[in-house]
């Protein structure tokens, strides 16, 4: 009995890897629509799509970001000018992405343009330290899909939101990880609602990753930043070494940062293409080894695990 049990747990196994591996025919009539371009895994993204025959439109924020991708790319690809944040400019691109595609749908939307913002303890922020990111990575998220969406249930296609495990674990501070967990919240949404239009919504999750926007260095200076704007009371709580201390324990969790944005280009290229997307992509060892199964574990455990990463405040009790 137990043999048999075992053979059929093997079959299944088979099975399952098969049906991941099962893609769709042709993907040079199909039009994908990325944004945040200009740098990182919508840069990678954009090239790498292109060179697969993809149609791709890739919005780029800025002008130099745009010129510099077409530089590397085939006559196939398109760029245009986008900021998320601004509705109008929203809807104008959307309207022209209809123009481009015409009767044949939107195959695939992949949201990935996103900001850092500043990572900080929450009670050194103001409610505009949580604005932008939020502004981006959420409503400008949610801008693009609503205004693309029509196109993408006309070709029965996919839409893939990048979010982070950020999304999953509130590892900082900052409008960062709240825009992340939203998106969590609006992915989930958006799938169930389109399921019955026959349009696949997938979420990756990458872990730390060396970009231009998770760099370290400008990071810390925005961390700086919102220190001199401290009261003495909060600064006094903290301690004056307390920057220093937190750079050394981020230079020393450098060892978790992954090189490789192929990583999360992989997980949008199942998405796109497979005839069975997974419905969560994680990327990155740290978070398939660490972040990811930390999430599923008890407050508790995840608090200790987390503050013990953390610099303690110097003064707590001077309150």
């Amino acid at each position: 009995m137990l043999f048999l049990l075992f053979i059929v747990l093997i079959l299944c196994g088979f099975l399952w890897n098969y049906k991941r591996q099962l893609k769709i025919a042709d993907v040079t009539d199909k039009y994908i629509f990325i944004t945040g371009c200009d740098t990182g895994f919508g840069n990678l993204a954009a090239r790498t799509f292109d060179k697969k025959g993809f149609r791709v439109i890739a919005s780029c924020l800025t002008e130099s970001g745009s010129t510099a991708l077409k530089a590397q790319t085939s006559d196939r690809l398109q760029t245009v000018l986008l900021d998320v944040t601004d509705p109008d400019n929203v809807k104008r691109t959307a309207q022209w992405v209809k123009n481009q595609v015409g009767e044949t749908g939107l195959w695939g939307l992949i949201n990935n343009a996103g900001v850092l913002g500043v990572l900080a303890p929450t009670d050194w922020l103001t409610v505009d330290d949580y604005r932008e990111p939020i502004e981006v990575n959420l409503f400008g998220l949610i801008s693009v899909t609503l205004n693309l969406l029509p196109l993408v249930k006309k070709a029965r296609g996919r839409v893939i939101n990048v979010s982070s495990i950020g999304g999953r674990l509130a590892i900082s501070g900052g409008g960062y990880i709240t825009s992340k967990y939203a998106v969590e919240g609006f992915n989930d949404s958006l799938r169930r609602d389109m399921k019955a239009f026959g349009v696949h919504v997938s979420c990756i999750e990458p872990g730390l990753f060396q970009t231009g926007m998770a760099d370290p260095i400008k990071a810390n200076e925005k961390k700086c930043a919102i220190w001199k704007q401290l009261s003495p009371d909060i600064k006094q709580q903290y301690g004056e070494g307390y920057i220093e201390k937190s750079l050394e324990k981020l230079k020393s969790c450098a060892s978790f940062v992954n090189v490789d944005l192929s990583l999360v280009v992989e997980c949008m290229d199942h998405a796109l293409t497979s005839l069975f997307p997974k419905t969560r992509y994680v990327a990155g060892k740290d978070a398939k080894t660490f972040w990811i199964p930390l999430s599923h574990m008890p407050a508790v455990l995840q608090d200790f695990l987390l503050l013990s990463r953390k610099v303690k405040p110097a003064n707590p009790k001077t309150v």
